[in-house]
């Protein structure tokens, strides 16, 4: 490894969230001595356009690589520490970069929020990385880090004041703005196609421990319906983004040996607000959810895209947007004894790109910089597990992420 020549390679840096991890790690990093990185892509002419568009200086190096090239992955693997990817559906163009970085004992960060896909290479590449060293994490973006960190923050907060952890925990999404990005859409449509042909896949869908081979949890509280959360004082309506976030959440939960229980539950939803127009707002939400699964599980892609106005891949909101959202998102504990816990994780950008592209970006470092290899050795990670409160402060201190106790 210490004879390799990039520290960060960012593959998909012509991309819209390619060019902005690159942004990012140019503003932020320029200059460091410690952060060698380079920028890859298909296309040596649109690597050398997007790195003059953007100022970033020659130093930085482009690397020309592309999925159906195995060899071009191989070599781009072998001069990197760290790989990260952007280059989604990683159900349809993932494996290659990820078998590449496996066998090279290249660590890997992606966006990926594809959980039959991510349960199929775990049981296809776990033994590999264990082997070559290589650390392979998962859903470095919006979905999931603050999910799966907001939960290991309130549990480390719940080790130290009550020394245990607790039992259930409820993930409450209070405010967001901001859109999904355009990789979260054909993601959504490739996984569509994919269950079409495989009937097989639902069961990854819906299992919650799915990513969790060889465990099978307590069942876990799934709801389409407008409820009222009493912990909350709200009500509340399904969330999109649950069905992979709880999966990675208890992902961390068994690499770890279950620290949080062995029975342990957890769920996510959205806040919609106390009284009459918090209970419509949530009726109405669950409705809407109700139709667009009835449509999602009956629609061409393209029909879908065209229909629900899903960015496509590469296409993104502009820097005012990207810069005028945010979210917000509540983490309630309940101890054995009855007692509450609440922590909140915030992030000061739109979440589908403008935060994605600073949390996968310090993931990256995170791992190269920060956690050692007897600390987290090689495998197929998820993010907390991974890099815990080490990550945290990375997120805090650059990525404009604040984990906060309440109450």
């Amino acid at each position: 490894m210490a004879e390799r020549k990039y520290g960060v390679v960012v593959y998909g840096a012509t991309g819209f969230t390619g060019r902005l991890v690159a942004e990012y790690l140019d503003k932020t990093y320029r200059g460091d001595p410690k952060v060698c990185w380079a920028m890859a892509g298909r296309s040596l002419s649109k690597l050398e356009a997007v790195r003059a568009e953007m100022g970033i200086p020659d130093s930085v190096d482009l690397i020309t690589a592309d999925a159906s090239d195995p060899e071009s992955l191989k070599a781009m693997a072998d001069s990197a520490h760290v790989v990260i990817t952007t280059v989604g559906p990683y159900q349809l163009y993932g494996e290659p970069l990820l078998a590449a970085c496996a066998e090279a004992g290249t660590d890997y960060v992606d966006l990926c929020g594809e959980p039959a896909w991510m349960a199929q290479m775990i049981g296809k590449y776990q033994e590999q990385a264990g082997k070559s060293g290589a650390r392979l994490v998962f859903s470095c973006g919006f979905d999931s880090v603050p999910f799966d960190m907001g939960v290991w923050f309130l549990q480390a907060h719940a080790q130290k004041t009550l020394g245990a952890m607790l039992p259930r925990v409820k993930g409450r999404v209070r405010k967001m703005k901001g859109t999904f990005s355009g990789g979260t859409a054909a993601s959504l449509t490739a996984t569509i196609a994919a269950v079409s042909k495989d009937r097989s896949l639902l069961k990854l869908l819906t299992n919650p421990f799915s990513l969790c081979p060889g465990y099978s949890g307590p069942k876990q509280p799934h709801s389409a319906e407008a409820e009222y959360d009493e912990t909350a004082q709200s009500w509340t309506a399904p969330f999109i983004m649950a069905p992979i976030n709880t999966k990675n959440v208890h992902r961390s939960n068994f690499l770890a040996g279950h620290p949080y229980g062995a029975d342990f539950i957890y769920d996510e939803r959205m806040l919609t607000g106390d009284g009459p127009k918090g209970e419509k707002r949530a009726k109405a939400a669950a409705r809407q959810e109700k139709i667009q699964n009835i449509m999602l599980a009956m629609a061409p892609t393209r029909w879908l895209l065209k229909t629900f106005m899903l960015p496509k891949p590469g296409e993104g909101p502009d820097k005012e947007a990207r810069e005028t959202g945010f979210y917000d998102v509540l983490f309630i504990g309940e101890a054995a004894d009855g007692q509450v816990l609440k922590a909140s994780v915030k992030g000061d950008r739109d979440p589908g790109y403008g935060s994605t592209s600073k949390m996968i970006s310090e993931c990256a470092l995170c791992l190269l910089q920060d956690i050692d290899r007897q600390q987290t050795p090689g495998g197929v990670w998820a993010p907390a597990a991974a890099m815990g409160q080490a990550v945290i402060d990375r997120l805090q201190a650059k990525a404009g992420l604040t984990f906060a106790i309440e109450g």
